[in-house]
């Protein structure tokens, strides 16, 4: 299968970190980047892998987690727009 990405949208940083830690143990998925906004009160976590696994991590931190997400999605075989996007975000952090 292709690659896939997840968006993860919840609020505070440390809700934010729960989560990814849950869907790194959950699944073989990679944290690709990350946007703070409202400083810090909304994170949004972008991971990737493939199709099964980032779908099966983004549900169970919307399951497990310490607070519910606000939104999230997997983006399966994203257009090359959202790539860019998504590299432009992780470029920021580097």
């Amino acid at each position: 299968m292709g690659q896939a990405y997840g968006f993860f949208e919840i609020p505070s940083v440390t809700a934010a970190v729960a989560a990814l830690d849950i869907m790194c143990k959950t699944a073989d998925v990679e944290m690709v980047t990350w946007e703070k906004k409202l400083g810090g009160r909304l994170v949004t976590i972008i991971i990737r892998g493939d199709v099964s696994a980032v779908t099966q991590a983004i549900e169970t931190a919307a399951a497990n987690g310490i607070k519910q997400p606000v939104a999230h999605v997997v983006i399966a075989s994203p257009h090359e727009e959202i790539i860019k996007l998504v590299n432009n975000s992780a470029n920021r952090i580097a």
